[in-house]
């Protein structure tokens, strides 16, 4: 079925989006975010349509307009490890939207903002060690330290590296939850996968039992009626044999005086 105006509007929209999405915005850009939100509004209006089209394609546009709605949500968040986290969630769409693309634009787009975002987040880890240990290297270089000062440095130092491995040790337990969160939500999508297989076969044996229980209905009918055709049969040769049998009998004994 030939795509109806409304939904080729929505096709370049989108498309126009995930471009978007690629580049590097400032934050203060307005334009994808309203873009969305009117992706948002021609989506629901082409679910509508009488025309609409196949759901599997209806299925396709509303898990990229998603995909585009929960990216803008991450960016707002502040932290990097909580962007971090969020786009570990996210599901780009499935097939390219445009026949140029050989992969889907969204896809390209969720592994570039996940390395801009683990990248964000470990320089944030570096810049903070660095902003900890920079006096402490500059002190050390304008004057030599006493022995309280170097018990005080070293006092630093041990409260620096125990607040960096905790913020390692904080990161590493966010990514091995969202490791753990992917792998069970595969697990179940197997799952369900799994007993939508087992339904449609036992669906499908149902259908051929009630198949042959069908064709074994008809052959009983026809049985039947055959059974009763010979008794009706019987019954009449019955029937002529006794009349037969009287009126000789009637000739051969006559009536008494």
């Amino acid at each position: 079925m030939a795509a109806t105006r409304l939904e080729l509007n929505l096709m370049r929209l989108l498309s126009r989006c995930e471009a978007l999405a690629a580049e590097r915005r400032d934050p203060e850009e307005w334009r994808l975010e309203k873009y969305v939100a009117a992706l948002e509004d021609m989506l629901r209006e082409l679910k509508k349509q009488s025309s609409k089209p196949a759901p599997e394609l209806l299925n396709e546009y509303s898990r990229k307009v998603d995909f585009l709605k929960g990216l803008l949500e991450a960016e707002k968040l502040s932290s990097s490890t909580e962007k971090a986290l969020a786009n570990q969630f996210l599901a780009p769409g499935r097939t390219p939207t445009t026949a140029k693309e050989r992969t889907p634009a969204t896809k390209t787009v969720h592994l570039q903002t996940k390395a801009r975002c683990t990248g964000q987040m470990r320089s944030e880890l570096l810049g903070t060690v660095c902003r900890h240990l920079t006096p402490i290297f500059l002190g050390v270089e304008a004057k030599g330290l006493t022995s309280d000062e170097k018990q005080s440095a070293v006092e630093l130092d041990a409260v620096l590296q125990h607040h960096q491995d905790m913020q390692e040790k904080l990161a590493e337990e966010m990514l091995s939850l969202a490791r753990s969160l992917k792998n069970n939500t595969l697990a179940a999508q197997n799952v369900i996968k799994q007993d939508n297989q087992t339904l449609s076969h036992s669906l499908r044996m149902a259908d051929q039992n009630f198949e042959k229980l069908k064709d074994e209905s008809d052959r009983l009918e026809q049985h039947a009626k055959k059974s009763v055709n010979w008794l009706l049969w019987i019954m009449l040769i019955v029937v002529c044999f006794i009349f037969i049998s009287m009126i000789l009998f009637i000739r051969i004994f006559p009536k008494l005086k």
